[in-house]
């Protein structure tokens, strides 16, 4: 269900994607209202979903992440049964770090952040490929990210 936002609502978005860390005060500043109806907001949407969370976002190759890769992953069935089956085993994976369900040649696309090229291979080898849903994996190994936005264009 999509929520109605006025231009309020929609500039707090925007300064809370750009960042997520400021205090109510300064976030009622930049949109132009007082603290209190401002925090209202903010908690309305909160409750309404529109904000899924706040987290900081880390640097990968900082913390000794230095490989990105993606995978396509196809299903021998692609049942409910299958498909769910197969999207809560992600879950479970700590080098997933986003999976999405997708049509065409692939069923799953999975974001993959591991250590180092031996970390990924035993993955796709040993948990992967091993699933028993497992039919095809295609591999994607990033050589340098270009852009990160993250954001919802609003």
């Amino acid at each position: 269900m999509r929520v109605e936002l006025d231009a309020i609502d929609l500039k707090i978005l925007r300064e809370l994607q750009a960042d997520g860390r400021m205090t109510n005060v300064e976030l009622a500043q930049r949109v132009g209202i007082s603290a209190p109806p401002c925090l209202r907001r903010v908690r309305k949407l909160d409750e309404a979903g529109v904000i899924k969370g706040y987290h900081a976002l880390l640097n990968a190759p900082a913390l000794g992440f230095d490989l990105v890769a993606f995978c396509m992953v196809g299903l021998k069935h692609q049942s409910e049964a299958d498909l769910k089956a197969f999207a809560a085993a992600t879950t479970a994976w700590p080098l997933v770090r986003q999976a999405w369900m997708v049509s065409g040649e692939s069923d799953f696309l999975l974001h993959c952040v591991s250590e180092n090229l031996t970390v990924f291979q035993d993955f796709v080898i040993e948990v992967l490929t091993a699933n028993q849903r497992v039919d095809t994996v295609r591999t994607m190994l990033t050589i340098r990210q270009v852009k990160d936005i993250g954001l919802v264009q609003i």
